[in-house]
């Protein structure tokens, strides 16, 4: 269904992949923030807001039948690289949690800001289903 790309000599990247192939049923959600979802941000922190994002995203992939492993692709929009970094132990503890041994293909940009001032990142996520 979905197969992980590493070109020959090159390290293996750690908690992302490099590229995925995939075929399928594709699956597109919105930039996911860090609220409930009735628009209630209940965490302040990254790492709080990080769980809300992924919450919210598997609950969008749940609606078209994908779960965590369909995921090809996610693009994060962070606010400040530094609070992201400082945050990455927590990142990884939740995405083990609730995401698995599955790395999709990620880039991480930093924005100067989000439409919702209180978001500390947003997340676009691709899945393809087989």
């Amino acid at each position: 269904m979905n197969r992980v790309l590493l070109p020959e000599g090159w390290p293996r990247p750690k908690g992302y992949s490099n590229g995925v192939e995939a075929t399928g049923r594709m699956v597109f959600v919105a930039g996911q923030i860090g609220w409930t979802p009735e628009g209630v941000f209940v965490e302040t922190s990254f790492a709080g807001q990080f769980r809300q994002v992924i919450e919210n995203t598997l609950a969008v992939l749940t609606e078209a039948g994908a779960g965590p492993e369909h995921i090809v692709r996610m693009t994060w929009y962070v606010v400040d690289k530094t609070e992201y970094q400082a945050a990455l132990r927590e990142i990884g503890a939740i995405w083990r949690e609730l995401i698995g041994p599955h790395y999709p293909a990620m880039a991480v940009v930093e924005v100067k800001g989000l439409v919702e001032d209180a978001a500390r990142i947003e997340i676009e996520t691709t899945a393809v289903v087989g």
